[in-house]
Formats: C-alpha cells, sequence, structure tokens
C-alpha cells in the first residue's frame, strides 16, 4: 500500500512538472559592473535548490562536527546510566536470592557509578533505593554500624529532594529495623517522621502497633489493631484474637479499681461487647474489690446472652460468679430466665446457683451448684467455688459431714 502511495505521489509530480516547467519562456537576469547575465528560469530554480541543498548539508554537517564531543560524552554517560542500571538489578536480585554479601556489593557499586559521572537524567530515587538495598544487606548481615551509615544518607538524599515514595520506603523499613533491634523508641521516633499520609498507611500502622507493644503500651496498641481491624489488615479471626489479646494486657496492667474505670471507660465499644473482654474486666474489677462496677459491665451481656454463644455465655456466666459479692435482688428474675433458657449449661446454672446462695435461696441454689460442681467442663477455680457454696450450704443445715464431703472434693480439684 505504500509503493502504490508513493507511485501516485511521484506520478503527481511530473505531471504538475511537465505542465509549469516544460514551456516556461521566462528569464533570470543578473547585472553586475556592467555585465549581464541571463538564465533560463527553470535552471535557475533549478540551481537555487541545488545550492540550497549543498548548504543545509553543509551547516548539518559543521554542526554535527561541533556537536561530536557532547555527543560523545552523552554516549559515554548513557553506557555508565545502563551499568548502573544493571548493577541495581543484580542488586535486587542477590539481595532477595538471600547472598546479602553480593547484594551489597552491587548496590555500593551502583551508587559509586552513578556518583562518578553525570548521568543523563538526575534520578534522585534512584540513589535512595541503591542506600537502601545495601543498608538492608547491612542489617541481614547484622552490620548496624555501616547499615545506619547508609541509612543516614538516604535519609540526607531525601531531605535534600523532598518527599517521595523512595524516602517513605526508606523510613518504614528503619522503622522495621529498629524494632527487629528491640529498639521501640527509634521505631516511634521514625514513624513520627513520616508524612500524614504515609503514617495512616496499613503497614505503618503495624510498625506502631509492634513498637507499642514493645513499650509496653497495650491500650495504645489496642486502639491501633482496631484501625488495622477496620482497614481489614488481618483476618477476622485473627484479628478477634489479636485486639482479646491486647485487651487483657491492657487489662492485666492495671492496679486499683479507679485505674481500672478509666481503662474501660477509653475501651471501643466492641471491645466492651465482646463477652470475654467484657469477662476479663470484671473478675479483674471483683479482685479489686469493685463487684459493683463488674456486674455494671456484665449487666448488658447478661441481658442478651443468647446471641453470645455457648463460650461467650460461659466466660460471662463464671465472671458473674467472681463479682457475685453484694448482688441486689433486682438480678433474681434476669438470672431465673437465663437459668431456664440454659438448662444443660453448667456455667450458667453454677452462676445462678451462686446468685441464689448469695441473696440465701438456699434451696434454689442447690441443685444448679451441684451441676457446676460436678461438670468436668466448668472451669476449675468455679467448680472449686461450688463445692465450697454446697459446703457453706450444708454447714447451714447442719450437715457436717457432707460439708466435710464438699470441701474434700473442693480440694482435689487441681
Amino acid at each position: 500500500m505504500r509503493t502504490v502511495i508513493w507511485l501516485v505521489l511521484l506520478f503527481a509530480v511530473a505531471v504538475v512538472a511537465a505542465l509549469t516547467l516544460g514551456d516556461n519562456q521566462g528569464l533570470a537576469s543578473f547585472y553586475w559592473s556592467g555585465w549581464r547575465l541571463d538564465l533560463s528560469l527553470n535552471f535557475f530554480l533549478l540551481a537555487a535548490l541545488g545550492i540550497g541543498f549543498v548548504v543545509v548539508s553543509a551547516m548539518q554537517a559543521i554542526d554535527a562536527l561541533v556537536g561530536l564531543p557532547a555527543r560523545a560524552r552523552e554516549w559515554r554517560a548513557l553506557q555508565r546510566e545502563r551499568a548502573a542500571q544493571s548493577s541495581m538489578r543484580e542488586a535486587f536480585t542477590e539481595y532477595f536470592a538471600g547472598r546479602y554479601s553480593r547484594a551489597n556489593k552491587a548496590a555500593q557499586r551502583a551508587v559509586a557509578i552513578r556518583d562518578e559521572v553525570e548521568v543523563l537524567h538526575d534520578d534522585h530515587d534512584f540513589q535512595v533505593l541503591a542506600h537502601v538495598i545495601a543498608a538492608g544487606s547491612l542489617h541481614r548481615l547484622q552490620d548496624r554500624g555501616r547499615r545506619d551509615e547508609m541509612l543516614q544518607r538516604a535519609f540526607r538524599l531525601g531531605r535534600k529532594l523532598g518527599p517521595s515514595a523512595a524516602d517513605d520506603g526508606a523510613r518504614l523499613l528503619a522503622a522495621e529495623w529498629a524494632l527487629d533491634d528491640r529498639d521501640g523508641p527509634r521505631a516511634e521516633a521514625l514513624l513520627a517522621e513520616l508524612q500524614p499520609g504515609v503514617a495512616r498507611r496499613t503497614q505503618a500502622l503495624r510498625l506502631k502497633m509492634q513498637a507499642a507493644r514493645m513499650s509496653r503500651r497495650p491500650l495504645e496498641a489496642l486502639h491501633t489493631a482496631r484501625l488495622l481491624a477496620n482497614h481489614q489488615a488481618f483476618t477476622a479471626t485473627a484479628a478477634q484474637a489479636l485486639l482479646r489479646a491486647l485487651a487483657f494486657e491492657t487489662l492485666d496492667a492495671v492496679h486499683d479499681a479507679d485505674q481500672l474505670r478509666r481503662l474501660w471507660a477509653q475501651f471501643d465499644v466492641a471491645d466492651q461487647r465482646d463477652p470475654f473482654v467484657a469477662a476479663r474486666a470484671a473478675r479483674r474489677a471483683a479482685a479489686l474489690g469493685a463487684a459493683e462496677d463488674a456486674r455494671l459491665w456484665l449487666r448488658p451481656l447478661w441481658d442478651r446472652l443468647e446471641s453470645l454463644g455457648a463460650d461467650g455465655r460461659a466466660q460471662v456466666a463464671l465472671a458473674l460468679v467472681d463479682a457475685v459479692a453484694g448482688i441486689g435482688p433486682e438480678w433474681l428474675p434476669r438470672v431465673e430466665t437465663v437459668q431456664r433458657n440454659h438448662p444443660t449449661e453448667s456455667a450458667v446454672q453454677g452462676a445462678a446457683g451462686a446468685v441464689f446462695a448469695e441473696r440465701q435461696l438456699w434451696g434454689k441454689a442447690r441443685r444448679p451448684l451441684e451441676q457446676a460442681a460436678t461438670d468436668t467442663a466448668v472451669e476449675s477455680r468455679a467448680r472449686r467455688q461450688a463445692w465450697r457454696t454446697l459446703a457453706h450450704l450444708a454447714g447451714e443445715e447442719g450437715d457436717e459431714e457432707r460439708a466435710n464431703a464438699c470441701h474434700r472434693a473442693a480440694g482435689a480439684i487441681d
């Protein structure tokens, strides 16, 4: 198709030339110092075109000759840039292959090549990445001194050139390496230098959570883990397990009831509605002498006990057993309703029996307590408490033999 187009254009040019130049009677006359030169107009036009072509060709040749050194420098710079890129690819390959000494040497070679000559395009991200790969290799080799030196060079480049993705990546990696060194304050300092948008990324939040746990601040770690869970950084099961573990760490770190109350107010609503977390908090409150607060935290869960599942119901029920001291009569209808709805769940029955015994309803308390005391699936501490309560009931009835038997059964539980 292209050949046909060229033939058509050539035919058109030939036709136009034949029509315009074939019968041209014009002259071109030139005068100089009494001399006169007459030229055919066609010849003059052809000569002008030829001279123009020669002049342009000569100018281009002179320009090429004059610019030859500059093009030679560009060619040499291009070759150096290709060598630097090749060394950088080699550094990445060796790093991911686990050959960290070779990766460090290749990255250092890439940096040296870029520093030797002025390349065509001053790619500063390339230099930052080369320093980061070298630092990462040194980190794997446990050479912390040289690693920190390479990191500082990368940070200086980043500060000089302004924010970039490579600089953000260098700081995130530096924070991760600080956590590997068990240096929580340094990791937090590096994370604090991140831009606000970068600090909200999943990786930054993960590192922030790890740094908070390392610095013994489980509440801050819990809030950060909640953000990660909302961003779906974990599976649902892993997120639930992590949040519960952090909540447990936070609750176990308190030392008085007032501190526990303030901590509970800072918990997320989702944490307060978790039966395992609420049960742990209630038990901690009961141990610190704040049984009324424990029951207050358990009441919303007790009122919707049907929706918690068997494990959740067992946790809430066992926590109520620990917080039963001083329980008021308003709990009796709630307990009786749950007792009727779950006759086969021994933990729930044990909680009902403990409430009845606390209210001195001995007749109602005996049967659910016996069910909880003899069920090996119930937590050992709750079983011991049930046997002791039964021993107290037997003592109230004057049956010393039964009371002693209950005490022995409680003592036999590991």
